[in-house]
């Protein structure tokens, strides 16, 4: 599967969602570990990945008319990303979160995300990027455990994407400090019908599945229930152990993941999430798809940040090079 060129629309691909404020800590909180600040959000972190491999990307999130909030704005654009459509809440705060890294490479990580302005997102403040229109929406779990708003807001977004025959795509993405999995079974469970590929980890499959069968079920009869939903392809993060993707005609193909050093594993799904949409967009076949999505989850496994060592395009090989490779 590919994703049909159209000349028409200036986007390639169009997200929305919260993107908070990120204080990063090398050590615990309560010791007063000194914090470096950035910006995290699933959703721009797919843009700032596809923005990087030279897609046009656009974010429509809301944040807050605040300090934070202009940070955010101002990364996404100097990364690339179009933010013509994103807007701001002069009444709300921008999120927050922070991440302290505990022991070792154990990560806690907190949010303060009640009544941000991204909690008050509507229908009618992603219109006009709608209207604009792009060739793939990528939508994540996140954003609908957002809020009422949030999640109307995607349901409408799937809708419409898919009644002009764009790609969609979901990223199920649970975060269980937002909601239960019941819950997020049960508020997915309408978008199927809309979604062109689902993208889960191996433990996510059961989050969505949930809500419509009671039986306990393996990936494979997971995979199985979501294709005959309507979800045309299946992909399904293993982590360390590569990745799969199961088509609604049968197909299968499996890649073994990239063997780097692990720094952070923060962030790495939102770039095998970038990887593999790029893929789509360069009309990579199924395998090929795989391999970047590795490529990408390796890169950010690999690097300090969710974001911040995503590879442009010209640098996708260099993980090919033996360690300890200095480029002069």
């Amino acid at each position: 599967m590919s994703v049909t060129p159209d000349t028409e629309q200036a986007t390639d691909v169009l997200t929305f969602g919260e993107t908070m404020l990120a204080a990063r800590l090398p050590g615990p909180l309560a010791v007063g570990a000194e914090a470096r600040t950035t910006i995290a959000g699933a959703e721009s972190n797919v843009a700032i990945g596809l923005a990087r491999l030279g897609h046009r990307a656009a974010w429509a999130g809301l944040v807050g008319d605040d300090e934070p909030g202009r940070l955010i704005l101002r990364t996404l654009r100097g990364e690339g990303v179009d933010i013509s459509h994103a807007g701001l809440r002069p009444d709300a705060p921008t999120g927050g979160m922070l991440r302290e890294r505990r022991v070792a490479d154990l990560v806690r990580v907190h949010y303060w995300r009640r009544h941000s302005a991204a909690s008050l997102l509507t229908p009618a403040d992603l219109a006009p990027a709608l209207d604009a229109g792009a060739r793939l929406l990528h939508l994540t779990g996140i954003t609908c455990a957002l809020g009422p708003g949030p999640l109307e807001a995607v349901r409408e977004a799937a809708a419409h994407a898919h009644a002009r025959g764009w790609t969609v795509a979901l990223d199920v993405n649970h975060r269980q400090r937002l909601w239960t999995a019941e819950d997020a079974g049960r508020a997915l469970l309408p978008l199927l019908a809309h979604v062109t590929v689902l993208i889960a980890s191996d433990d996510e499959l059961p989050v969505v599945t949930g809500a419509f069968t009671k039986q306990p079920q393996g990936e494979e009869a997971a995979v199985e229930a979501l294709l005959a939903a309507g979800v045309r392809e299946v992909v399904v993060k293993r982590g360390g152990e590569g990745a799969a993707r199961h088509g609604r005609d049968g197909s299968r193909h499996t890649v073994p993941a990239l063997r780097v050093p692990v720094r952070d594993t923060v962030g790495a799904g939102d770039a095998f999430c970038a990887g593999y949409l790029s893929g789509l967009l360069d009309g990579l076949p199924p395998d090929g798809r795989l391999e970047r999505a590795n490529t990408l989850g390796a890169f950010a496994v690999a690097s300090d940040g969710d974001w911040e060592g995503l590879p442009r395009r010209d640098e996708l090989d260099l993980l090919a090079a033996a360690p300890g490779t200095t480029i002069r």
